[in-house]
């Protein structure tokens, strides 16, 4: 990650010297004093350096789309020029990439921070022994970042509203960036939800923190989940109804986890199972284990534009957003409510998911 993080820093300065020494090229000929001449020329490294200080990875995002837009433009210049004998000069094309990024990345600010229903309708063979049973999932909440826990709350009357029968949690609700009060407030707010049979959770791979600046460790987000009645699944499984179990796998990176056909090996294969499991990429051995219903998060949904192509091209996740079925596995894949870090979503919403299971 460090390495990574290195090569797009300099990749970015260098994008920014080649724009500085564009904009050198406009304002040469102006007859100003060289004291403005040199601000100007100097102005967007001196914008980045600060807004980098005050947040690294969203003055990347912004800064990156720019360039991106600019590039855009160059070729469009290109074209016009070779096609149609017209040129589109510096200033235009700085412009029209500004004022694209400006409106792209306003309407993405919009998408993650307006969470949005997502219903799904799953009908399947098995006896449930209900009508209908409402799953609620949350996902990828990473309190702090485009929502605090007072916000959090606010979501809980919405999804009261929806009747569920359980809501799920599947992983990543914190971060290391979730101050304490607003873990405790977030716990809380989950202690509010009014449902049938109750409110689970697995871990995802930010919640027990990465690093030790935040204040508290994984006990204390234990316990506080703990006194709200939300109960912790880790390679467990409950029975919810007599023909219905819920199962909560570990996370991923948990190198200790059982594998999907140890943990489905007590299993009665003739009940209806939900598997809650943070992090999409075991499709295969969970379809072979006779799961029906595995819900995660992790990816949300490709969050930036590109991202989930390249998830796609590179097989980083078996899927990045949505709904499929392999065999007879149905697999659901949420955006998450919330995003880690980045305040931008351009390549999917900001979600909860309602999900209501019938008899065929």
């Amino acid at each position: 990650m460090l390495f990574f993080m290195a090569v797009l820093f300099l990749i970015v300065f260098m994008m920014l010297f080649l724009l500085c020494k564009r904009i050198y090229r406009l304002v040469h000929k102006i007859n100003i004093n060289s004291f403005l001449f040199w601000g100007i020329v100097l102005g967007p490294i001196i914008v980045f350096l600060v807004f980098f200080f005050y947040d690294r990875m969203n003055t990347l995002v912004v800064f990156l789309h720019f360039f991106v837009f600019l590039l855009l433009w160059d070729l469009l210049g290109l074209i016009l020029k070779k096609v149609f004998k017209k040129s589109l000069g510096d200033f235009a094309r700085l412009m029209g990439a500004f004022i694209i990024t400006f409106f792209y990345l306003s309407y993405g600010y919009y998408l993650a921070h307006h969470v949005v229903e997502t219903h799904y309708v799953i009908e399947t063979t098995k006896d449930i022994g209900v009508d209908r049973f409402r799953i609620v999932q949350m996902t990828d909440s990473h309190i702090g970042s485009t929502m605090n826990g007072d916000d959090f709350i606010s979501y809980m009357e919405r999804i009261n509203e929806t009747s569920p029968d359980i809501v799920v949690i599947t992983g990543d609700y914190i971060d290391d960036d979730t101050s304490k009060e607003d873990m405790i407030n977030a716990c809380f707010g989950l202690g509010q939800l009014k449902t049938k049979y109750g409110v689970y959770f697995v871990f995802g791979n930010h919640d027990k923190g990465y690093f030790n600046y935040r204040g508290y460790n994984e006990s204390d987000l234990r316990l506080e989940l703990s006194k709200n009645h939300v109960v912790l699944l880790e390679d467990q499984s409950i029975d919810l109804l007599e023909n219905l179990t819920l199962i909560g796998r570990q996370d991923a990176q948990t190198k200790s986890r059982l594998s999907a056909k140890e943990l489905t090996k007590e299993v009665d294969k003739q009940k209806y199972t939900v598997v809650l499991d943070h992090e999409p990429n075991d499709y295969q051995e969970e379809s072979d284990a006779g799961m029906d219903l595995v819900l995660s998060g992790h990816t949300h949904g490709g969050q930036l534009l590109p991202m989930k192509y390249i998830s796609k091209l590179f097989n980083i996740d078996d899927q990045s957003y949505g709904i499929q079925k392999r065999k007879n596995t149905t697999f659901i894949v949420s955006s998450g409510i919330g995003n880690w870090t980045i305040q931008f979503k351009t390549g999917a919403l900001a979600e909860y998911v309602v999900i209501d299971l019938k008899n065929e």
